[in-house]
């Protein structure tokens, strides 16, 4: 059988990774093993905001309920936030999701740069419930940004420069160009 898996990284800031990501597969009768995810269907894998689709060739598993996903932690900014993982079963023509909404990151969150992810029953779990879910999990990982005493820059492509929201609540959507206030930056 050979199953289509869906990875989808998150939308969040930094989220992709350029580690080796690998994946095990089980179902009821029996599992896949320690899988590596290597050929996309995208010139560049596991990007911010992207589904990339990889096949993997196993004997039939039967029903899925798990799978086990992470990465090898190698690379610069190997931090990597899943979003989601969705297998295809072209022999029931069934679609399997498991969740995840974290990181897999050894400075973020817990640390694990590995997860187990159980299936999620489609019928208890609704697509707005999914998407609310996936808000609250956003804001839980990226709040730290927005908190008392940071000096926010967002990086304007159009001015070349930077918009600066500082912790009086006060803006500077002049652009300056410089990075003079490095606490936090991201674009």
């Amino acid at each position: 059988t050979v199953y289509e898996v869906h990875v989808t990284t998150g939308d969040l800031w930094n989220a992709g990774t350029e580690a080796d990501v690998y994946i095990s597969i089980y179902g009821e009768k029996g599992d896949t093993g320690s899988r590596q995810l290597l050929r996309s269907q995208k010139p560049k894998k596991f990007v911010k905001g992207q589904t990339d689709v990889f096949l993997v060739e196993a004997v039939h598993l039967g029903h899925l309920y798990k799978i086990v996903i992470g990465h090898n932690g190698l690379g610069s900014g190997n931090g990597w936030y899943l979003d989601k993982v969705v297998i295809k079963d072209p022999v029931t023509d069934l679609d399997y999701t498991f969740l995840c909404h974290r990181w897999l990151d050894n400075g973020q969150d817990d640390g694990n740069i590995a997860r187990g992810l159980t299936v999620t029953d489609a019928s208890t779990f609704p697509g707005r419930k999914e998407l609310e879910l996936k808000r609250e999990e956003t804001w839980a990982a990226e709040k730290w940004k927005f908190q008392k005493g940071n000096t926010l820059q967002f990086y304007n492509r159009l001015t070349c420069g930077f918009l600066c929201l500082y912790p009086d609540s006060s803006v500077d959507a002049l652009g300056d160009k410089k990075n003079k206030y490095g606490k936090v930056f991201f674009h």
